[in-house]
């Protein structure tokens, strides 16, 4: 179930190869292993791109590539799974990981209003950015590592289950 799942949800791996983002990785894509689904492979993607969610820099997708490709974890999964950190999301997951660096760094919250220029960004980003980036690194490790044990233990409990069905069906 989780690999027909998986499988329907997933690029053609084809799309993937000849988009032109991902070309910097060159002859790297044309490894059969970064297109598998297999319980190992889709657990370190699961990882990776959960990990790369929370990376508060520009081009996670390529981050996320670079990891699948160096761990030989399924490539489309885990540049997937970094869009959970989309346009309209990433304003709640950030301020979240904020307030939590600054319960772990027991310093206060500084109220402050987004406005999108270079002077904001420099007056107001050294205000906030030791308990941001702590948030976001304590946040990356933590649902990257729920993300593999998550995965992994729905896939073994998959197999088994399945096993034992067939096992059913071979018996009577």
């Amino acid at each position: 179930m989780p690999k027909k799942l998986i499988k329907r949800w997933l690029p053609d791996h084809q799309t993937l190869k000849s988009h032109k983002h991902l070309q910097v990785f060159g002859d790297l894509l044309h490894d059969g292993n970064l297109w598998h689904l297999n319980r190992r492979s889709v657990t370190k993607a699961f990882a990776i791109g959960l990990f790369m969610a929370f990376v508060p820099l520009p081009f996670q997708m390529l981050l996320a590539a670079g990891a699948a490709i160096w761990l030989h974890a399924n490539l489309p999964l885990a540049v997937a799974l970094v869009w959970l950190s989309n346009p309209f999301t990433i304003p709640p997951i950030f301020y979240g990981c904020y307030k939590l660096g600054t319960i772990l760094l027991n310093v206060p919250q500084q109220d402050f209003t987004f406005q999108l220029s270079m002077v904001w960004i420099s007056e107001s980003l050294a205000a906030v950015w030791a308990p941001f980036l702590l948030g976001c690194l304590v946040c990356a490790v933590f649902f990257s590592t729920l993300g593999y044990i998550g995965i992994s233990t729905l896939w073994r409990l998959n197999v088994s289950r399945n096993w034992r069905n067939r096992q059913q069906r071979n018996g009577d």
